[in-house]
C-alpha cells in the first residue's frame, strides 16, 4: 500500500510515466495547481505548497529509491516543488492580472532551463546527495534561480 502511494506521488498521479519528457510535463501540470495557489493564498499559498509538496517528495521519494536506481525519471515531484517556488516572489502579481500568463509561461521556461543545465549548487545537489534529498533539492535550487529571475524581471520590466 505504502509503495503503490509513493509511487502514485512521486510521479504526480502518473504524469511522470509521460513517454517523453517526463520532467517537462511534471513542470507544465505544476501550472494549474501553481495558479490556483497564488490566484487564493498569493505567496503564503505558494510558499506552502512549496513546502509540502517537498516533504511528500522526500518521503515518496525515499519509499521509490529502495526499488530503482538515483532520481529515476518518473520521479517529477521534486519538478513540482521546484516549479511552484518559481512563482512566490511574484506571487501578489500572479493573483489578478491579465498578463499573468506570461510569467507562468517565462517561469516554466525559466525552470525547466534551470532543472536542466543545473548550474550548482543544483549539479552537487544531483550528483552528490544521493538520496531523497538529493532528488529534490537540485530542483528546488533551479526553481530559486528561476524566482531570482522572475523577480528581477518584474521588479525592473514590469509588463
Amino acid at each position: 500500500m505504502y509503495k503503490k502511494l509513493s509511487y502514485l506521488l512521486a510521479s504526480f498521479f502518473g504524469i511522470g510515466y509521460a513517454p517523453f519528457a517526463p520532467g517537462t510535463f511534471g513542470s507544465f501540470a505544476t501550472l494549474p495547481l501553481a495558479f490556483v495557489l497564488a490566484y487564493f493564498f498569493g505567496f503564503f499559498g505558494i510558499i506552502c505548497g512549496t513546502i509540502i509538496t517537498f516533504a511528500i517528495g522526500v518521503l515518496s521519494t525515499r519509499e521509490v529509491l529502495k526499488y530503482s536506481k538515483h532520481d529515476p525519471s518518473f520521479v517529477v515531484i521534486d519538478e513540482v516543488a521546484g516549479q511552484l517556488l518559481t512563482f512566490a516572489p511574484v506571487a501578489h502579481y500572479l493573483q489578478n492580472n491579465s498578463t499573468a500568463w506570461i510569467t507562468y509561461l517565462l517561469g516554466f521556461g525559466l525552470f525547466r532551463l534551470f532543472d536542466i543545465t543545473k548550474p550548482q549548487p543544483a549539479k552537487w545537489a544531483d550528483k552528490k546527495v544521493l538520496n531523497a534529498w538529493g532528488v529534490m533539492l537540485d530542483d528546488i535550487f533551479a526553481g530559486l534561480y528561476a524566482a531570482l529571475i522572475i523577480y528581477l524581471q518584474h521588479k525592473y520590466m514590469a509588463f
